[in-house]
């Protein structure tokens, strides 16, 4: 992970840093070198064209860091509130932005399920602006599980899809909810629209078929946020 933004948020909500790595600068920022300075994890001062390979841009941040990855165990994740369910998401940058969504609308965790994109690729990270660390993230080998845990825990599972016969504007989003957000190109299969209740869809106008998953999951987040505020 690299920038003084996430990993603050990282160090604020309770992640392990091992390392924290620069690149031997003259000089940090204000924001760095408070992190630098209040650090406990190792410290590491690498040659700038390392640190450039590590962070894959040719101008790095000022501060990269090794970030223990916590269990993907269902059990840390909060049956009382809202999470979002990515199912097989295939770029890395989508699960960054639902994250960050879901951060700025009240959800607590995004669960990423099946054959899919790492929520840690640090193309997910830098999507994500940091807020990935402000959520509890859970990684399953399939959809079953979370749905499992949804019905034992008594959470209502809301599709998104095009085919949905709900508009998600009269769907009740709140209370305990999983809302499941499908694949960025076949979207949700017949199993797992079945495994829902309701499947909503969302409005739209114009020549567009559809809308880029990570934007369908965070309008219906946002709809679920008005609703709880209300």
């Amino acid at each position: 992970m690299q920038g003084v933004r996430p990993i603050t948020l990282a160090i604020e909500h309770g992640w392990t840093i091992r390392s924290l790595i620069t690149d031997g600068r003259p000089r940090l920022s204000a924001r760095a070198g408070d992190v630098w300075e209040s650090t406990t994890a190792e410290q590491v001062v690498m040659a700038p064209e390392l640190v450039a390979e590590l962070a894959e841009k040719d101008e790095p941040s000022e501060l990269l860091a090794v970030v223990e990855m916590p269990s993907d165990d269902l059990a840390r994740l909060d049956p009382t509130g809202l999470t979002v369910v990515f199912d097989r998401p295939s770029q890395p940058g989508n699960p960054g932005t639902l994250a960050r969504s879901a951060d700025a609308f009240g959800a607590s965790a995004p669960v990423v399920t099946g054959h899919a994109a790492d929520p840690y690729d640090p193309r997910a990270v830098r999507s994500s602006t940091g807020s990935l660390f402000a959520l509890t993230v859970v990684r399953q080998p399939g959809h079953a599980p979370p749905v499992e845990w949804a019905r034992q825990h008594g959470c209502r599972v809301v599709g998104t899809d095009e085919t949905g016969t709900v508009d998600v504007r009269e769907a009740d989003l709140t209370g305990p909810v999983i809302v499941v957000v499908g694949n960025e190109t076949n979207g949700m299969t017949a199993a797992r629209r079945e495994a829902c209740d309701p499947l909503v869809s969302i409005p739209m106008a114009g020549s567009a078929s559809s809308l880029n998953a990570a934007t369908a999951g965070s309008i219906v987040l946002e709809e679920a946020f008005r609703q709880r505020r209300a």
